[in-house]
């Protein structure tokens, strides 16, 4: 009986040392892009495309403040992805239907990374869903693009500038 109790004792100081150790090797990444949407540049109801600009990600740097590097990521997945409406400052993003974003890179294809729909329509920020992907050998790249598809359901009489807030949350092994 005692043998049993001590075991058990062991099992959960290893099964809780466990779950310590995995917390101390788990950090997030942030990135931000940001693109526009042109003001008559869409049928409305129909899916287009907006050009994005590449994301050059820190990622190098925030694996060396974390004491590991690229070839140490095990597991890579979306957080968080977060859109802002930056100009006009009074716009809403009640021109949008809904959005896609997908994600490649040179070493990689395009994978869907987060998608809404149904978007409110005093909202000046959304949040997207993410897709459960494992996003490793994109954010071991030292950039990566993103690819926006937008549908829309009223006419824009301005452009608008929309800021991307991205956030990865990273799992790696240490030196």
């Amino acid at each position: 009986m005692k043998q049993k109790l001590i075991f058990a004792c062991l099992a959960v100081l290893v099964v809780c040392s466990c779950d310590e150790v995995e917390d101390l090797l788990t950090f997030r990444i942030n990135d931000k892009t940001s693109f526009r949407v042109e003001s008559n540049a869409s049928p409305i109801a129909l899916p287009f495309e907006i050009p994005t600009p590449d994301v050059t990600s820190d990622s190098q740097q925030q694996y060396a403040n974390n004491n590991t590097n690229a070839s140490l990521v095990r597991d890579v997945k979306l957080e968080q992805l977060k859109l802002t409406i930056t100009n006009p400052q009074t716009k809403t993003f009640s021109f949008l239907k809904s959005i896609r974003i997908y994600i490649s890179s040179d070493q990689s294809n395009e994978i869907q990374l987060a998608t809404a729909e149904n978007i409110a329509a005093d909202a000046r920020t959304v949040e997207l869903i993410p897709t459960k992907q494992k996003l490793d050998t994109y954010i071991k790249a030292s950039s990566y693009n993103l690819r926006t598809e937008v549908t829309t359901d009223e006419t824009l009489t301005e452009a608008v500038d929309i800021r991307a807030d991205l956030k990865f949350l990273v799992t790696a092994d240490t030196f």
